[in-house]
């Protein structure tokens, strides 16, 4: 009864970490669009009214400065998926094996 007990937990438990990752995730991609839709906005009004002077470098501090906020808003939803996935650590988890294998044959 009690083995029974723990998987109704940890199916829980899954659950509840799943819809905060889709939460998050959800909350990105909101970040991203709002992102893009703004910054194009922001960028045709400045070309419509800055004539010749539209290559200013305040032009583009607006998606810069965002752009690392959404940079680092990616890197807390997908964490060190982004870069160093799961299957990457396998690669070379197996990788070393191999070597040591090798190494004392």
């Amino acid at each position: 009864m009690t083995h029974n007990n723990s998987n109704n937990f940890n199916q829980e438990n899954a659950y509840i970490q799943a819809q905060k990752r889709l939460k998050d995730l959800k909350g990105f991609y909101w970040h991203a669009f709002f992102y893009v839709l703004i910054n194009l906005f922001l960028l045709v009004m400045i070309a419509i009214n800055s004539g010749d002077n539209f290559w200013h470098i305040g032009t583009f501090s607006t998606p810069f400065f965002w752009g690392i906020g959404l940079a680092a808003h990616a890197m807390g939803v997908f964490g060190k998926n982004l870069i160093f996935s799961k299957n990457w650590e396998n690669r070379k988890i197996q990788e070393y094996i191999n070597k040591d294998k090798t190494r004392w044959e």
